[in-house]
Formats: structure tokens, C-alpha cells, sequence
């Protein structure tokens, strides 16, 4: 009995970070994507995912410091884009729109699904970045 218990509660816990990791619905607000214009500050290339950081000024000048998650550096790969390409593609300085599904808990991060250059035009082609 403790045997099937002990296999069962194993099970239960090595499931959890997986149904954890991919609660895209729980985290970010998939039903209201926001528009944010700024510039790029980093990009990171590193498991498990990708990142921008930007900043983003209102109207009165203050500079929101936003966190957009994108796709594992595999899927990147898939696309045809390396590190050094994206990263040249999102060096700083670089002025983007994104469009993002914020997170829930009202922090500047989100979950990317789009980065426009400043001619509408998407800056990683071939690749959507969530």
C-alpha cells in the first residue's frame, strides 16, 4: 500500500511543473493584447526562453522597464535564426513595437506575440515569437 502511494504522490509532483510551465492562461492576459512602442535594451538568447527587455516612455516621460517572453533559443534555431543574428536584430537602441500579452499581476512583463520595426514590419521573420 505505502508503495502505491509513494508512485502515485511521484507521479503527482513531477506532473505539477509541467501543468505550471504551460499556464499561459493564468499568468498573461491572453484576452487583451497591448501595443507598447520603446527601444530595446537586451535581448537574451538562453533557456528556457527568450527574452526582450525594453523600455517603454508614456506621455509624462516616465520609462516603464518591460520583460517579454518569446520562444526557446530552439525554436529560434527551427526558424533559421541564430544567437548572433538575433541578437543583431534586437541590439539596443533598437525601436520596436511589440505586442504582448501582459502579465496578470499588473508587473511590466508579458508574453510576446509580435515585434514590429518601425515600419510595421516584423523584426524576426519566419519566426512568431511566443
Amino acid at each position: 500500500m505505502h508503495t502505491i502511494f509513494a508512485l502515485a504522490a511521484g507521479l503527482f509532483l513531477a506532473a505539477a511543473p509541467l501543468s505550471a510551465h504551460h499556464g499561459i492562461p493564468s499568468v498573461f492576459d491572453t484576452a487583451h493584447p497591448i501595443i507598447l512602442k520603446g527601444n530595446v535594451t537586451k535581448f537574451s538568447f538562453t533557456n528556457p526562453h527568450c527574452q526582450i527587455l525594453f523600455d517603454v516612455k508614456d506621455s509624462r516621460g516616465s520609462v516603464a522597464h518591460w520583460i517579454g517572453e518569446m520562444k526557446s533559443p530552439h525554436r529560434f534555431i527551427q526558424a533559421g535564426w541564430n544567437k548572433k543574428r538575433a541578437e543583431e536584430a534586437l541590439k539596443p537602441g533598437t525601436a520596436v513595437t511589440v505586442i504582448i500579452y501582459p502579465g496578470k499581476a499588473g508587473n511590466p512583463v508579458g508574453l510576446v506575440q509580435k515585434i514590429l520595426n518601425t515600419k510595421g514590419e516584423p523584426v524576426l521573420a519566419g519566426i512568431d515569437p511566443q
